[in-house]
């Protein structure tokens, strides 16, 4: 006869809990195989069953997600589909991603890296925010225009950004406080800088229009997917690419085999979404009953698949919470598994190549300069601030 699901004790997403997500997701990893919250939202976090999870969209739908809001103001394409309506858009995107395309974003990123890196050198020594002066500062400047977007102010970015998040969440208190920001301003410039109107003529944008003209997906579709991989290609980016610089500076020892083998940036890369993941879980709809371990998830069960523990999870990862660039990460779930993997994975690849190129290249050590501000949403999970010196070679 199967146990019953336990209910968990503690609210996950409050203030206190978003300050402190990785020791409270770990506690919940291992209260239970698979907890209740007082929602009656089914949590699962370790990693054996959330990878298993993660690979079976037929019983872990998308269509159906916890705290899911059809009417929200996100862009709602790709992560609230199962195939075959995922396939066929998510095709297009893979159609766009031309090595042309990607070698003339490449140069973008490149380019913004270099010019980026040099200015930081000019500041040696000085104290600076590794998130809205580094990581963010780079992504937000690249990547729209990797996309063929409008050039321009890109102050709305993180209006988006806290928009995007807050509604992936219960509509808690972290959530109120997010919608008290006045959206309209955001809003307005993301309904203008998607207009094909305003798009670079041979750019990403542009060719999700094309692919409308040729009747694969509508004009209402390519817009939806512009803004989506706007929204997905920058935050989890940056975040990571934060957490990193973290974690060279928590792990010195781990920084010097990256410059000394540049070949590692990769690695360094994917070990920081790992260790810090920047989303704490996948939302999904059981569409069967679902066995973990000797429980039952029964068929219509909103469930989170805890991606961020399971990546800490010890009885699958060896010392799981030291920063290893060298680690093999073939299963780590940071880009998710299977059909609702990252489409834009690639496109974050490019983006660390370029800015941790120039950086290894430069850099002599990192040292953190002060306390690590908690970005406050419920679901993403990251750092609002890292106070570092970049001490550069001479």
């Amino acid at each position: 006869m199967a146990r019953e699901i336990p209910d968990y004790p503690l609210d996950i997403f409050t203030h206190e809990a978003v300050r402190d997500a990785r020791n409270v997701d770990d506690a919940l990893r291992e209260f239970a195989p698979a907890v209740r919250l007082a929602d009656g939202t089914v949590m699962i976090s370790r990693h054996e069953h959330v990878a298993s999870g993660l690979m079976d969209w037929k019983s872990f739908s998308s269509t159906s997600r916890p705290w899911h809001d059809p009417n929200s103001l996100r862009p709602e394409i790709l992560l609230t589909d199962d195939p075959p309506q995922h396939t066929r858009v998510r095709r297009v995107i893979g159609d766009a991603l031309s090595p042309r395309t990607l070698d003339a974003m490449r140069e973008i990123f490149t380019a913004g890296a270099e010019k980026l890196v040099g200015e930081l050198r000019q500041q040696d020594g000085e104290l600076l925010d590794a998130v809205t002066e580094v990581t963010r500062k780079f992504v937000y400047d690249v990547f729209p225009d990797a996309l063929g977007l409008p050039h321009g102010d890109r102050k709305h970015m993180t209006g988006f950004s806290n928009m995007v998040w807050a509604t992936m969440g219960p509509q808690n208190e972290l959530f109120r406080e997010a919608m008290t920001e006045d959206f309209g301003p955001v809003l307005k410039w993301l309904e203008e800088v998607s207009e094909r109107e305003g798009l670079e003529p041979d750019g990403f944008g542009m060719l999700l229009f094309k692919a409308a003209d040729e009747g694969k997906i509508t004009e209402d579709e390519a817009k939806l997917l512009l803004l989506t991989i706007l929204s997905a290609g920058t935050d989890t980016t940056y975040i990571t690419m934060a957490n990193a610089m973290r974690a060279w500076a928590e792990f010195p020892h781990e920084f010097t085999k990256v410059k000394e083998n540049p070949k590692l940036v990769r690695n360094a890369f994917d070990e920081s979404l790992r260790w810090d993941s920047p989303s704490r879980m996948a939302g999904r709809i059981t569409t069967v009953d679902v066995p973990i371990d000797d429980m039952i998830v029964p068929a219509g069960t909103r469930v989170g698949l805890m991606f961020a523990a399971a990546n800490r999870d010890p009885r699958f990862w060896d010392d799981p919470h030291a920063y290893k660039v060298g680690r093999d990460l073939k299963h780590s779930l940071g880009f998710g598994y299977g059909v609702h993997a990252c489409v834009g994975r690639t496109l974050a690849y490019m983006e660390a190549d370029a800015l941790f190129g120039a950086l290894v290249r430069e850099l002599d050590s990192i040292e953190l300069a002060g306390e690590i501000e908690p970005w406050m949403t419920t679901v993403g999970h990251g750092p609002a601030k890292v106070p570092v010196r970049l001490h550069f070679k001479k």
